[in-house]
């Protein structure tokens, strides 16, 4: 982690990044508020895409997570780092730089499950060690040991495999606990492993955790989705347009795959199945692809910079939603004038002022060229 100058980055990327986390930072709510201010029914059903699915099923906001996983590959893609061919002591400071990022998303992760002044608890047993941030970092970690070490057809071969191993395991391998096909939350195979080598405490004490053991490897996938898709746009060899036709068939053969599959092997973000892997890539491209053109290509700038700001600093936005009750501050600073207004107006400012003050912080941050990178 360190603090630093900015530099080269894809606009469209930070930008993506920066829409992804305003829907965490509070900005889900404006549609409820929207629906109660006006009664629109459009509002309404766009509300209810702020809502996790509650078993099988996807919505926007199961796209979230995701999307964050299939960024940090992206990032792989465009470094077009490789190590074949370097010496030893070059690998094993790479390696070290990587195992350290992992380990610190690790101990942020922890941090957040714990923040708004409870603190990890004395017992170890009592600590939930699963976390988004855990599982960003181990995706991408393995992500950059295949792409750093394998070229692009061992890489497609390694996610098929991956997504295909994954799958039969999932339905055809009966969990001790369960019945082969079972994909009932306490008799998976991802159940038995978060209850038999999970250390600590589960999301809500559910079984399985959404972010635990077994799920982390099919998210690999999403890394590498993202790292392919990074690699199409550094292609020089490529024009834009030729690049834009390439992710569109990238991302509309993830997408037909995926809910083909899903015919047979139904989406669940829980357990992270291969189908939903598909499904996930497959929309987080759609965005890319939308970013990337508006942004990169047609230069909308203003619109990039004003998700960009958020996106640059996005983990440190995401602990600070866990480590400051900004909805408490919110309270303090403008509870009173919010208070003036009715039920219907008074939520949708409520929201609003929550997200835009966290924007100034962001966008100070950005000015001041202050930037957590981990």
């Amino acid at each position: 982690m360190k603090t630093s100058s900015t530099n080269n980055r894809l606009l469209s990327l930070d930008a993506l990044r920066g829409f992804d986390m305003i829907w965490i930072l509070g900005a889900e709510g404006i549609f409820a508020a929207l629906f109660t201010l006006t009664g629109w029914e459009l509002w309404r059903v766009f509300a209810e895409q702020f809502k996790h699915s509650q078993w099988h099923g996807i919505t926007f906001y199961d796209l979230i997570f995701p999307l964050f996983i299939f960024l940090s590959g992206v990032t792989l893609g465009i470094a077009g780092k490789s190590l074949l061919g370097v010496s030893t002591e070059q690998r094993l400071k790479v390696y070290k730089k990587a195992l350290l990022r992992l380990l610190l998303l690790c101990f942020f992760g922890v941090l957040y499950n714990h923040g708004w002044g409870q603190g990890a608890p004395v017992d170890a047993e009592k600590v939930r060690y699963a976390s988004v941030l855990m599982r960003i970092g181990v995706a991408w970690f393995f992500a950059a040991l295949i792409v750093w070490h394998c070229n692009l057809i061992a890489q497609i071969s390694i996610a098929i495999g991956i997504l295909l191993t994954y799958w039969f395991f999932q339905v055809f391998v009966a969990a001790p606990s369960g019945f082969s096909g079972e994909l009932v939350a306490g008799e998976s195979w991802n159940s038995w492993f978060d209850q038999h080598f999970l250390p600590g405490i589960t999301y809500q004490n559910m079984s399985p955790d959404p972010e635990g053991i077994l799920s982390h490897i099919p998210a690999i996938v999403n890394a590498l989705g993202g790292a392919f898709a990074g690699k199409i746009i550094v292609q020089s060899a490529l024009h834009t347009k030729q690049k834009l036709l390439f992710l569109t068939g990238f991302s509309a053969t993830c997408l037909l795959l995926g809910y083909l599959w899903s015919l047979l092997l139904p989406l669940n973000k829980t357990l992270w199945t291969s189908s939903f892997t598909l499904v996930s890539i497959g929309w987080s491209c759609v965005l890319l692809i939308i970013f990337y053109f508006l942004i990169d290509v047609l230069n909308w700038r203003r619109v990039g910079m004003f998700f960009a700001v958020i996106g640059a600093n996005a983990i440190l936005l995401y602990l600070l939603s866990s480590l400051f009750n900004w909805q408490y501050f919110i309270n303090s600073l403008l509870g009173g004038l919010v208070s003036r207004f009715d039920n219907s107006v008074g939520p949708l400012l409520a929201i609003v002022a929550l997200v835009l003050t966290q924007w100034l912080l962001a966008k100070w941050l950005y000015e001041k060229k202050i930037f957590m990178r981990v």
